[in-house]
Formats: structure tokens, sequence, C-alpha cells
């Protein structure tokens, strides 16, 4: 049997052109795709060739204020590994964003941050 790997995960935002260049910024992604969406919306794809993220927003958004990680199904955090995590680091707090829980321990150093939309990343390395 092949081993199967993850090709994307799709979550809302408040603003997916804008959440998508600031992706590509810090991770050296690309928009592989972008257009027209479910109920009036607009979906972004970028990623890099084999894996990528689906940044969509609905026509009309709704703010949720509930937590993910006390609701069944929600989203905790999105992890992504870089090679660099001091310069990845500094490219986003250059960006306005505060980081936190940094930590080091096997398999690798990490760190958190939060986004606007309230989306939680992971970074870390394992070099």
């Amino acid at each position: 049997m092949a081993e199967a790997f993850l090709e994307h995960v799709n979550f809302t935002v408040s603003d997916p052109a804008k959440t998508a260049q600031r992706l590509c910024d810090w991770f050296g992604w690309h928009i592989r795709w972008h257009g027209p969406a479910i109920h009036d919306g607009t979906t972004y794809h970028v990623g890099n060739t084999s894996s990528y993220v689906a940044l969509y927003s609905p026509g009309k958004p709704n703010d949720g204020s509930e937590s993910s990680y006390e609701t069944r199904g929600g989203l905790n955090h999105v992890a992504i590994v870089v090679d660099d995590l001091d310069a990845t680091e500094e490219r986003i707090k250059a960006s306005g964003y505060q980081t936190k829980n940094h930590a080091d321990y096997e398999p690798g150093r990490r760190f958190y941050f939060d986004d606007e939309d309230g989306i939680e990343f992971e970074i870390v390395s394992y070099s």
C-alpha cells in the first residue's frame, strides 16, 4: 500500500488574499489557485507542489467566538515545518505578530502565534 499524505486543509479566514500573501512571505510558498467558492465566497490555495492550505471566506462571514480547543471538530492549530526557525520567527514578528510558547524538546524546536482570525500556528524546526 502506498503511504498516505495530507494534501490540504481548508479553513475560513477574514481576508484570504491577505492571509495567502503572508504565508507566501513567511514560508516561501506560492498561490497555486484562487477563485470563486461556495456561498458567494472566495478561496485561495497557497502552498508548495505537494500540499497547500485552502483559505476560504464566505460572502457574508459569521464572526464566531467559540474556542476551537473546546469545540468538537475545532481546528486547534496548524503546524508548519521550516529549516530556519529563528529567521522565520523574525519574519513573523516583523509582520506585527507576537510569538509565544517557545519550546525545545525532541524531535525539534518550536514556537506558536495567533493570527488576526484566531488561527493558532505552530512553527517547528527539526534542524
